[in-house]
């Protein structure tokens, strides 16, 4: 049953009761949270980060947790727990293992950038075996290692309410990829996951073989992040046939990989006939002109359901660019574009400065902006991007709480 919003009151309480100094961050979190007159009807989510602040503070500890989980046991409005980048431990991860067993209000959880290892993803994993409330996971930043990851490909085999995984720059290997794709192919439930930056020894990308199988077989997932998975235009090709059968695959992120105009190809003849991708990251490859036109002929001809595409940093010049804005101007459906980091030359600044003057291109949906010198147009660097929030979401009210990791809000990785 829950208490009435006091939840000030009772962390002091309980700070005294189990002998623990009293975090005066977590203090004025829980104050600030008493004042919200909407708590006990729409639920809160707590954000305690310790990254989001102009002066910085107290980080949250392991025996930090143990005191607040005991004031929230009672705080069934509390449905959202934002612990990024503090100083929690595998002792930590065990005192939260035992909360989510227990409670079966909380929906989002976000532990990313703490100091959780092996034992404490097997302690998290383990209590999701069980618990039915939680959607939305982030480990993100955390070196829970190969075997960490395995016991979280073991979980989504028996868990059917996690709709969301974050489990990008984990330190996962080959096997946990492997396990977690054949769970994927089971699991029925999970609509995001990220896979980002695993450690991989092999050159022979048996992972995104083992992912290609998945995505014809799951028809749940709607986002999936592959960065920096060091996959090469075999890769790409596997991943392709596959989506020709897959029905639900909404975002795509392919960045930092090895990705050639080759690879490119491939993915062009995809967009000519696929009708559910929505948004494309190739961040970070190298598909130069001859990948941008092969691009822009699909966009221009033939694709209608791409909303979003980022080709930032692909060493594509002119020629590619000015073939993408000319597809933008035969393609309604294409808002989102960003080309930062590739080599904007006269006739690139030309185009986009005309695509966004004609209202085609909104400021807000390009990492682009127009400037004159002289004459003649410029382009400068905004700070916009798919991936513009997903290791920081700043707390000002200017930004929408949706906004978190792409510009397109599919599966937002802010609060559920």
């Amino acid at each position: 049953m829950s208490v009435l919003p006091d939840l000030h009151l009772h962390y002091v309480q309980a700070c005294q009761n189990l002998s623990q100094l009293e975090n005066p961050f977590i203090a004025r979190v829980l104050q600030e949270a008493d004042k919200n007159d909407e708590i006990s009807t729409k639920g809160i989510t707590l954000k305690l980060a310790g990254n989001n602040h102009l002066v910085p503070v107290p980080r949250v500890t392991d025996d930090d947790l143990g005191v607040l989980v005991s004031v929230l046991e009672q705080a069934a409005f509390v449905t959202g727990l934002d612990l990024a980048y503090n100083l929690l431990t595998d002792a930590g991860a065990k005192t939260m293992a035992t909360f989510l067993q227990e409670n079966s209000t909380l929906q989002y959880l976000n532990l990313m950038f703490n100091d959780i290892g092996t034992s404490g993803a097997e302690l998290i994993a383990g209590a999701l075996h069980s618990n039915q409330s939680l959607v939305h996971l982030r480990m993100t930043g955390n070196k829970i290692g190969n075997q960490g990851g395995m016991f979280f490909a073991s979980m989504l085999k028996i868990n059917s309410t996690l709709e969301k995984l974050d489990l990008g720059d984990c330190d996962v290997g080959l096997q946990c990829l492997i396990a977690t794709a054949i769970a994927l192919t089971q699991n029925k439930s999970l609509k995001a996951i990220n896979l980002n930056r695993p450690l991989l020894s092999s050159q022979q990308e048996e992972t995104t073989v083992h992912i290609a199988q998945m995505l014809r077989s799951n028809s749940s997932l709607v986002e999936l992040h592959l960065g920096k998975h060091e996959m090469k235009n075999f890769g790409v090709e596997r991943l392709c046939e596959a989506l020709y059968e897959n029905s639900c695959l909404r975002y795509l992120d392919l960045s930092c990989n090895n990705i050639i105009c080759d690879g490119v190809k491939f993915l062009g003849e995809l967009l000519k006939k696929n009708q559910t991708l929505v948004i494309l990251d190739l961040t970070a490859n190298r598909i130069e002109d001859v990948g941008a036109v092969y691009l822009s002929e699909a966009l221009a001809t033939r694709n209608r359901t791409l909303q979003a595409l980022s080709i930032v940093s692909n060493n594509i010049t002119g020629k590619g660019l000015v073939a993408l804005a000319q597809a933008m101007q035969s393609n309604m459906t294409l808002s989102h574009i960003y080309i930062w980091g590739n080599k904007l030359d006269q006739s690139t600044c030309a185009a986009f400065s005309e695509l966004i003057a004609v209202g085609r291109l909104e400021l807000g949906c390009t990492d682009v902006l127009p400037y004159e010198v002289d004459g003649e147009v410029f382009l400068a660097e905004q700070s916009h991007g798919l991936g513009r929030h997903r290791y920081w979401a700043p707390r000002c009210a200017a930004v929408a709480p949706g906004a978190a990791n792409a510009s397109l809000e599919i599966l937002p990785v802010s609060e559920y």
